[in-house]
């Protein structure tokens, strides 16, 4: 097993060209006809070196989104390995540029430890998995029914359909480029979010098989999403999954043969009932519990490290004001450092401190845990190192949440401080202000 770099050992330079520690992971077994192995469609990225950040000083990125990808393949092993168990294929969730994560590298890194299928929310994304090498299959689930899908089609992209509009629009597209669609039709069982309602559908169903007998489309799935995920006792979940079995076998009736998926990463950790042919899990895939703060119950790993460097010490006197509006003011001398990230980068404005001086964000420098301190503003935040400076110099590396074993604040940290979930901490980097880059490739030199 060889070492692999970690951004919470990796020198000031951050080059970040570990290698893997996952080593072997077991195969997502058998999950019926016509699934692919694990592994088996991942992206050509063999022997490439991880590249080098455009614009980048000798110590690394101004701003830096550290992706661990050996933490990715390792929750993948955890959540597959729960879906095999229940004779389940699993689909890994890249949307939003894989939660922030990069969907390619996460994709690819994710095919390689058990899953078979990738999910995204729009064409646009599954055709950059597709751009970049991958040949899983992917399924897209939010489209306009006026959407052109005919490059979703040319793509071999499976497509979502909850509307006579929108199977109209797929097999019009399945017409102009000569070959069938994939299609998924979605039932909406409790979450009124998208998805055909019950009543409209027999009609869609009967449309479906259809177009199916024409051999415009062919109808892989039946599927749903949960309301409740995160609360496995709710009972809407055993609501949702009856009224998801009612669909399928109205399908079936109808001579489809689709399989069925419902379960997201809360029910792919806590209800094996609910997992059907295949799972979907999305924000467990990252390393962040649905279920509850870290550490995870189920061994999973965060994957993103969001860090910067120290742009500027200085000492400063007592009864000075910082940062925009004066809102703190410093009660002694003390050693203020200036990191060059602020709201444009993610950094959330309220979690600046209050006029006080508590309450706000904490960042990790040269092993101290310490306050932002003032507004936070568009380009920097200031930290208060206390009179001693607490060993902070010009170039430090800043942690500002990662996975939180050194003591760092994490994601749930911030989502905790702000009111709001995780899965919108992670999303909301800035990537290209923040750089991304990713680590913990495996020995052969995959998911760069």
């Amino acid at each position: 097993m060889s070492a692999t770099a970690d951004p919470r050992t990796a020198p000031t330079g951050w080059d970040a060209a570990g290698a893997s520690a996952a080593g072997s992971l077991p195969s997502a077994g058998q999950h019926g006809a016509g699934l692919p192995s694990a592994g088996q469609h991942s992206a050509a990225l063999h022997g490439a070196a991880l590249p080098r950040v455009a614009g980048a000083g000798a110590g690394g990125p101004r701003a830096e989104a550290a992706v661990d990808l050996a933490a990715i393949r390792h929750n993948m092993a955890v959540l597959s390995g729960m879906a095999a168990r229940s004779g389940a294929a699993t689909m890994a969730v890249v949307k939003a540029e894989g939660y922030g994560h990069g969907s390619v590298a996460v994709a690819s890194a994710a095919l390689s430890a058990g899953a078979t299928w990738l999910g995204v929310c729009t064409m646009d994304e599954a055709l950059t998995l597709r751009a970049g090498g991958i040949t899983a299959p992917i399924l897209s689930w939010l489209d306009l029914p006026d959407d052109d899908f005919a490059a979703g089609v040319a793509g071999d992209v499976d497509l979502s359909v909850g509307s006579l509009a929108e199977l109209a629009a797929v097999r019009d597209a399945a017409v102009r480029v000569g070959r069938p669609a994939k299609v998924h039709l979605k039932i909406d069982t409790g979450l009124s979010r998208n998805g055909c309602n019950e009543a409209e559908w027999p009609d869609l169903v009967r449309a479906a098989a259809q177009v199916a007998g024409e051999g415009h489309i062919k109808v892989v799935a039946v599927w749903s999403h949960l309301a409740h995920g995160d609360e496995p006792d709710n009972p809407m979940l055993d609501r949702q999954a009856a009224r998801l079995d009612a669909a399928w076998r109205h399908a079936c009736q109808a001579g489809l043969r689709p399989i069925r998926h419902l379960a997201n990463s809360a029910a792919t950790l806590t209800r094996p009932d609910l997992h059907y042919d295949l799972v979907r899990p999305g924000i467990a895939v990252y390393g962040l519990d649905p279920m509850g703060p870290p550490p995870s119950a189920y061994g999973l790993r965060p994957a993103l490290t969001f860090r910067t460097r120290v742009a500027l010490v200085k000492w400063v006197p007592a009864g000075e004001g910082v940062s925009y509006g004066h809102e703190w003011t410093t009660p002694r001398g003390t050693t203020l450092a200036l990191l060059p990230v602020g709201y444009a980068d993610g950094v959330p404005r309220r979690l600046g401190s209050r006029p006080s001086g508590v309450g706000g964000m904490r960042v990790l420098v040269a092993g101290h845990s310490l306050p932002v301190v003032g507004r936070i503003c568009m380009d920097q935040i200031v930290v208060d190192c206390g009179p001693d400076g607490a060993g902070v110099t010009v170039g430090a590396e800043a942690v500002l949440f990662g996975p939180g074993d050194r003591g760092e604040p994490t994601a749930q940290d911030w989502a905790d401080a702000l009111g709001t979930i995780h899965y919108e901490i992670v999303t909301g980097l800035r990537v290209g202000r923040v750089s991304r880059t990713v680590f913990g490739m495996d020995e052969r030199g995959d998911e760069q």
